[in-house]
């Protein structure tokens, strides 16, 4: 498999990077998961506008999903070729209508399923292109899902936005690569099923006895030299900060 960083900054984006979003790539297959504030643009970078084949949303707020609505408009009003058809979009239920809302003024009050086909995830298993992804909600305000995607023997796993629980021990039990949020300084914010900080990722990692850790969703306001020294602290595996426009083969 083949991760790209489109963009890695939390809660908006930073001057170096696209708020949530990242290119998995196996067998000619693209499945991109999340698509937050500034990503559409970074895609652009790594690939064609039509050359997805699949989005995979962890939850719906707005850093993780809200460039789909502009990319509604790619796959809408295609100028050469006509309208395209309808990419499966998993994510929480409500997903078309979120995006819809967020949009607002359609050219008709389905045209959101028109060019996507929204398939609600819930906690489980189900084969995407290539790709075999496990499902957990994990603890977020809001109904939340981190990822454990596996192809060829090997597997990457996706926090999404989460506090502490067990089900991420879970879905990172044993993997080669796990792509884990800090959006918290250990020591300064402490408010439980919202983030993780860089210790708690570590700790995390260790737990699940992962092969590489890689932290990502750190705002603007937070060190990540300080999150990498605190994970580094309790993890004894590689540890990075995710960057923009990092390629990673798993």
């Amino acid at each position: 498999m083949k991760l790209t960083v489109v963009g890695c900054s939390g809660s908006f984006p930073s001057t170096e990077s696209a708020c949530s979003s990242y290119l998995l790539e196996a067998d000619g297959f693209r499945l991109l998961i999340d698509m937050g504030n500034g990503a559409l643009g970074e895609l652009q970078r790594h690939c064609g506008l039509y050359d997805l084949d699949a989005v995979l949303l962890s939850h719906l707020h707005a850093d993780h999903c809200i460039d789909l609505c502009g990319y509604f408009v790619v796959r809408y009003y295609r100028p050469d070729g006509g309208r395209c058809a309808p990419m499966p979009v998993y994510g929480p239920a409500g997903t078309e209508r979120r995006l819809t809302a967020a949009h607002a003024d359609l050219p008709t009050d389905d045209a959101m399923s028109e060019v996507f086909d929204f398939r609600t995830l819930a906690p489980g298993t189900f084969t995407v292109g290539p790709f075999t992804i496990r499902t957990e909600q994990v603890s977020h305000p809001v109904e939340a899902y981190g990822f454990r995607i596996e192809h060829g023997g090997r597997s990457l796993t996706y926090s999404g936005d989460t506090g502490v629980c067990e089900a991420l021990d879970t879905l990172a039990e044993g993997t080669d690569f796990f792509l884990c949020e800090a959006s918290f300084t250990h020591g300064k914010e402490d408010i439980p099923d919202l983030h993780l900080n860089g210790r708690e990722a570590g700790e995390h990692a260790a737990r699940a006895r992962a092969g590489r850790l890689v932290l990502t969703h750190i705002p603007p306001w937070t060190d990540p030299g300080i999150n990498l020294r605190d994970a580094q602290e309790v993890f004894n595996g590689p540890v990075e900060v995710a960057k923009a426009g990092a390629v990673y083969e798993i």
